[in-house]
């Protein structure tokens, strides 16, 4: 017979409060649409209220620019307790679920010709039969989708991110079904995790015809010979004529590498998507100032109406309340601390994003002086954490798809980020400098007789950068640089 027993046990388990998760959030939001973000919060929030401007030199405790010990908490009252009408749990559930006024928008989103690519492919996630959960976790992943088109992680650190961000505990089984649904989104190819996949999905999307169908074998059953132009070992395999390779090898051909580039290679070019930067450096007499652009942004506030309305309850005995003032009272109560944690996040927000500049600018001194790729230091997200005193994590956040603007230009973060390697003088660059080298030797060979790996390796020893073969490998990739092979000009 079985015996019911009760055990105790004890662990440790960190848990982020409400206020803790709506930073991690707005840190990775860039500027141009931390304003969009705010206007929505003051849309579902009553209790939060944007500043006037001509209240800005009247302002008082409830502005965002006071301190916590300034803010008098209307519950303070001995003979009201909060505790009795509202669990210690309860927190308002929009404050973890994505934004209502968008996921129940169901009617077709018009692409203007400024639209950002992902942008265009979160429109189509209204187009398909996707419910509400699984159209939010789609927008997650969309997110994660590189500006070429591939979504280089796996369904497994996808679903680790939705458990630490937003507090989903989605199974990467799910999480595969539903990039299987994005594969069919336009243009052909997108999501795909490398390029023999995206080619793959391009096919498959195209009526069966003979040619297709020996063009998907050869990606299928020989991609790495077919990458390396091994047509008569290709064709040896598959039993295939010379013929039918080169009708396959044409349709092939044909395909689109780089889905995303319909994007990056005309909308941004003809300027019709505006970057709009984070943050301002301006030299002033060879002093570099920093500052947020918060031209956009609206100061807010806690609504003096809804702490009034609160402080009013708060002077009614318990046994004055009714169900229905229990009620006014819970909700009242979630609004203003909901309208509280907003308007800390943004100040800590802000606070994070300038002090994360200030580091980098102290750090990059000379290229903001002269504007230099070559002055650039190398530089990783450590480096700035120690600076800071914040995680490496924290300075990723910061760094994602953020810009700042100098006399020279509009520079992204990451591009003043790079690992270092010693030259064979012992000094150290920035592996920003040793690629330009390599895409110069690149650039400036023979087409006929372009250098190998090994060729370009001896190369750059010869002008002082110690680099392996299997690292100038891997910097091709990271270009999309053939090998020397298929860049000769026959």
């Amino acid at each position: 017979m079985n015996s019911l027993s009760l055990q105790q046990q004890m662990k440790l388990q960190q848990k982020l409060s409400p206020a803790q998760i709506q930073v991690i959030r707005l840190l990775e939001v860039p500027g141009c649409e931390l304003s969009q973000r705010v206007n929505e919060e003051l849309q579902d929030n009553p209790a939060l209220e944007e500043i006037p401007e001509t209240d800005h030199i009247h302002e008082d405790e409830f502005s965002t620019s006071d301190s916590e010990e300034d803010y008098r908490n209307p519950l303070q009252n001995d003979d009201f307790n909060y505790d009795d009408y509202v669990q210690d749990d309860e927190t308002p559930d929009y404050r973890f679920g994505s934004n209502p006024t968008q996921d129940e928008t169901l009617s077709d989103i018009p692409i203007s010709a400024g639209t950002s690519f992902g942008e265009y492919l979160k429109s189509q996630i209204y187009l398909t039969k996707m419910d509400k959960p699984d159209r939010h976790i789609a927008k997650f992943i969309v997110g994660n989708i590189d500006e070429d088109g591939y979504l280089r992680r796996s369904a497994e650190e996808l679903s680790d991110d939705l458990a630490f961000r937003e507090g989903l505990e989605v199974t990467p089984t799910k999480i595969e079904s539903i990039i299987q649904q994005i594969q069919a989104f336009d243009p052909p190819g997108v999501g795909a995790k490398d390029l023999q996949e995206c080619l793959l999905i391009q096919l498959r999307q195209k009526p069966h015809t003979p040619m297709t169908e020996d063009a998907i074998a050869i990606l299928e059953k020989c991609f790495d010979e077919f990458s390396h132009r091994r047509a008569d070992k290709v064709r040896q395999q598959l039993e295939m004529s010379e013929e039918d390779y080169r009708d396959a090898l044409q349709e092939i051909t044909h395909l689109n590498p780089k889905p995303g580039s319909a994007w990056t290679g005309t909308v941004y070019d003809r300027n019709q998507v505006t970057v709009i930067p984070d943050f301002i450096v301006d030299n002033v007499d060879g002093e570099l100032i920093v500052q947020l652009n918060q031209d956009d942004i609206p100061e807010l506030r806690v609504s003096r109406e809804y702490s009034d309305m609160l402080e009013g309850y708060s002077q009614s005995s318990k046994a004055d309340m009714t169900s229905r003032h229990k009620d006014a009272v819970r909700f009242i109560k979630q609004k203003l601390d909901a309208a509280r944690w907003f308007i800390d996040a943004i100040k800590q927000r802000n606070e994070t994003l300038l002090r994360t500049m200030k580091a980098i600018v102290l750090m990059q001194r000379d290229f903001f002086l002269d504007g230099e790729d070559s002055s650039l230091r190398p530089l990783v997200l450590q480096d700035i954490a120690k600076l800071t005193g914040y995680d490496s994590s924290t300075i990723s956040r910061v760094s994602n798809s953020k810009y700042v603007q100098t006399q020279y230009g509009i520079f992204p973060l990451k591009h003043f980020f790079s690992e270092k390697m010693n030259t064979t003088s012992g000094e150290e660059v920035s592996t920003r400098e040793i690629k330009q080298v390599l895409l110069e030797l690149i650039k400036n060979e023979d087409k006929h007789e372009p250098l190998t790996d090994d060729q370009l390796a001896q190369k750059m020893n010869e002008k002082g950068y110690a680099i392996a073969r299997r690292t100038i490998a891997k910097y091709r990739d990271l270009f999309n640089i053939p090998t020397a092979r298929m860049r000769r000009d026959i």
